[in-house]
């Protein structure tokens, strides 16, 4: 019998586990994997120990929230554009400056919350802690590149990414209130060092790299203006290609012979194709996107100083880290179970289950009445947050090209920061006037009117699911 429960784990955990070990065995990808998570710290660290660290200094959980508010703002501002310089340049070429400007305002910054400098000074520093580059979006780039071609690998591996997104929150945030209950400069310090180590084995793992369109450009003797619009009309093309084939698969289905009606249908097809996609990334799938995703940081920002603040209260500050980490290592449950599976329900139906779950979850904080309760939430819940994000990650690869994959998926990165930043500022302005019940309510608020805009957006994502994805063009 025991031999019999002992093979059964084994084939469970071969079928679970058995696709992310075959994509690790692959040469070199643990090693950028595994780099750019622990170059990525800084986004479960810093928030929390800006909250924590000026709430203990100053007192003041509206300037907390203001401050987290404006580094989200400048990360939504500057995440876009490093994605666009890492497309057009490279990813060595854009990450190593940037990296020098992070640490220099770490340090800056440091130094001017434990001396309890003039306000105005922590509003100058805090948005050069924006300087960190798109790692998240690097590594799916590359995996794409690598995979190209191979749809079923291809999407294992954003899901194992969501799944390495989600070990570095359930370190991080346990590591953020404990290191900045003791002191800020200790957590700014450990932050630093995993920004330097994971920098080193990103970046000088050369064969993985994906050329940029510099090189690409160089290579073809042209200009990269010159060729991305080639390779645009390249993209139009296929598109073309592909709308006319489905009509072809749909009147036969329907069983239309006349070759005039064929005709008539295929060409009308391709005509929407070329009107629906213009050179721009921008279109109404990606916007819904970006806005969704603007949504869903603004109410777990608000939720995450809220939980401090109700911490605080309660006196149990330094089990805050623990309760968000319960809310990771579920979510790195889903993730790890979502992505193991070869999922025939349509994409749009399970990212409007998965983002419905963890809204209306989130939302039930305001009847939580011990930190504990949360936690419990968190378990039950969080095992639909990874897949919310790779159900996004997979929705930018039938929206945006291959070679620019990086910018747009920063740019739903940085709809996700402005969304956090004015979660932050709102949530921290109720909180000192209400406690943490005025923040739960802004955080129900918030979830229930995400919730509602997403729907808005579901003709635009269910249309944009049911197009091809764009990976099949080398751009």
């Amino acid at each position: 019998m025991s031999n019999t429960v002992i093979t059964g784990i084994k084939d469970v955990a071969g079928k679970v586990f058995g696709g992310y070990a075959e994509l690790l065995r692959i040469p070199h990808t643990a090693r950028y994997s595994i780099g750019g998570v622990v170059a990525c710290m800084p986004f479960p660290m810093i928030g929390m120990t800006i909250t924590i660290s000026v709430q203990h200094y100053y007192g003041n959980y509206s300037l907390a929230g203001m401050l987290t508010a404006l580094q989200a703002i400048a990360l939504a501002v500057a995440t876009p554009l490093l994605g666009k310089l890492t497309d057009k340049f490279g990813q060595r070429q854009v990450s190593i400056p940037t990296i020098i400007v992070w640490i220099v305002a770490a340090i800056a910054l440091t130094t001017s919350i434990t001396n309890r400098a003039p306000e105005w000074v922590l509003y100058c520093l805090t948005p050069f802690l924006a300087a960190i580059p798109p790692w998240g979006a690097m590594s799916r780039a590359r995996w794409t590149r690598l995979l190209k071609g191979d749809r079923e690998r291809t999407d294992r591996a954003l899901s194992l990414c969501g799944v390495l997104d989600e070990c570095m929150w359930v370190v991080g945030n346990p590591l953020a209130s404990t290191l900045a209950v003791i002191s800020g400069l200790l957590a700014f310090s450990f932050t630093g060092v995993c920004v330097i180590v994971g920098a080193l084995m990103f970046l000088t793992e050369l064969t993985t790299e994906p050329p940029s369109q510099s090189d690409l450009a160089r290579a073809e003797g042209i200009s990269r203006k010159e060729y991305r619009a080639r390779e645009a009309a390249k993209a139009e093309a296929l598109r073309a290609e592909t709308a006319a084939e489905e009509m072809r698969r749909r009147l036969r289905r329907e069983g239309v012979t006349d070759e005039t009606v064929v005709s008539r249908e295929t060409l009308r097809a391709i005509e929407e194709a070329k009107q629906g996609r213009k050179a721009s990334i921008w279109g109404p799938g990606l916007i819904a996107v970006c806005v969704t995703w603007f949504g869903l940081g603004a109410f777990q920002s608000a939720a995450g100083i809220s939980i401090i603040a109700f911490a605080t209260e309660s006196d149990m500050k330094q089990y805050t880290g623990f309760v968000f980490a319960c809310f990771s290592i579920s979510s790195l449950c889903g993730a790890l179970v979502y992505g193991a599976k070869n999922w025939t329900i349509p994409l749009w139906k399970r990212f409007y289950f998965c983002l419905a779950v963890v809204n209306l979850g989130i939302g039930s904080f305001m009847f939580a009445k011990h930190l504990w309760v949360i936690m419990i939430i968190y378990l039950l819940i969080g095992v639909c947050q990874a897949p919310t994000w790779i159900n996004g990650n997979q929705l930018m690869l039938h929206l945006v090209p291959p070679s620019r994959l990086t910018e747009g998926m920063a740019w739903m990165g940085a709809m996700n920061s402005i969304g956090s930043s004015a979660g932050s500022a709102i949530a921290g302005q109720f909180i000192d006037r209400m406690g943490s019940h005025g923040g739960f309510m802004v955080v129900t608020a918030l979830a229930i009117g995400s919730l509602a805009i997403a729907l808005v957006g579901l003709k635009q994502i269910k249309t944009s699911t049911e197009q091809p994805t764009l990976t099949e063009v080398s751009v």
